[in-house]
């Protein structure tokens, strides 16, 4: 008998010992689940914090005191879509608000579009959006300020000067941009307007790609667009501009113009180009022997080494390269940035 109530008494002791360490591994796993819960809350706001969910933090009047209600004296570009002012917020942080004009159309469109692409895309050299401000009459997004403007300003104005080494820092910022957003994107990103003017540039000169007003996000089940919207001449794929019919060649098409107006410092319509006569086919025609022709004269000089003129002339036949009539020749973002970046360690070792 005692025998007996000593086993069920063990029995007892275990059973009761088993549902506390089971009551216990409930309870630890409660509380992980609960913590991972509350960071998983947490986190999305966090990121919020810096994208365009941040909506409200910045109110329409905020901006109109920061701009000193949108003054001719603080306008610092436009676009199609409207205009971009310097601001100081009360906090003394520089700003720059881009207005969207709604009497036209488009610029509803526009406005969401470039919301919805900036807000799932984030790389160093891309423009950062801070906020957004959007109500029935007003719609605005305040983007970080760039003190050194854009790449068409630094080029064309007597007050700056850019150097060999320096432009292609800039148009290599402006290609992993566009590695990125063709390649590195969940979905691929076709800016669709690429242009010196909406390649903008920070303190340290390191270049930021902006205006995606146009701008074309491609499904999982397409690889190429077609639109009705135009972006500027010049610098447009043929393809694009006969058609209609866009893909991320045409980023590449007008990357590789862009890259021929740096470093000739010749727009792509400048009137000396006439009848047949192109900046490609310009550029095109001096290469590789009188590449120093068609470079920006300040850039290179005929005393300077060979090894120099060897990188200018490097430099332009991938902007050719980019420039292939047919969209499946073209070469990719990811083999030009690689291919700048080898040309970059020739430069710096003249």
């Amino acid at each position: 008998m005692g025998k007996a109530f000593t086993s069920f008494h063990l029995a007892l002791l275990l059973i009761q010992l088993m549902l506390g360490i089971a009551l216990l591994f409930v309870s630890i796993t409660f509380v992980f689940v609960w913590i991972r819960y509350r960071r998983g809350k947490k986190a999305p706001q966090q990121a919020d914090s810096l994208s365009i969910a941040t909506r409200g933090r910045i109110s329409y009047y905020e901006l109109l005191q920061a701009t000193d209600a949108l003054s001719e004296s603080n306008l610092i570009g436009f676009g199609s879509f409207g205009s971009v002012y310097k601001g100081i917020l009360s906090s003394g942080t520089a700003i720059a608000v881009k207005v969207f004009n709604l009497k036209l159309e488009a610029s509803f469109k526009s406005f969401d579009t470039e919301c919805e692409v900036l807000r799932s895309i984030r790389h160093r050299n891309l423009v950062k959006v801070i906020t957004s401000c959007s109500n029935l009459d007003f719609k605005a997004l305040v983007l970080e300020y760039m003190p050194n403007g854009n790449l068409e300003k630094c080029l064309y104005s007597h007050n700056y000067f850019l150097d060999i080494l320096q432009r292609l820092s800039i148009i290599i910022d402006v290609a992993c941009a566009l590695e990125y957003l063709h390649h590195g994107c969940s979905l691929p990103v076709i800016h669709c307007d690429l242009k010196p003017s909406n390649v903008l540039l920070d303190a340290d000169m390191v270049a930021h790609l902006s205006d995606f007003g146009i701008s074309k996000l491609i499904g999982e089940d397409e690889s190429d667009l077609y639109t009705k919207t135009l972006a500027t001449t010049g610098y447009i794929a043929p393809e694009y501009g006969l058609y209609g019919f866009v893909s991320t060649k045409c980023d590449v098409y007008s990357y590789g113009i862009m890259v021929m107006e740096t470093f000739t410092r010749r727009k792509p319509n400048d009137e000396m180009f006439e009848g047949d006569l192109s900046l490609k086919q310009w550029v095109s025609n001096s290469l590789p022997e009188a590449v120093i022709n068609v470079v920006d004269a300040n850039l290179v000089t005929p005393i300077d080494n060979y090894l120099k003129l060897d990188c200018a002339a490097s430099i332009m036949k991938v902007a050719l390269d980019c420039c292939v009539k047919s969209p499946a020749r073209r070469t990719n973002m990811k083999d030009v940035v690689g291919i700048l970046q080898k040309i970059r360690i020739q430069l710096l070792a003249c």
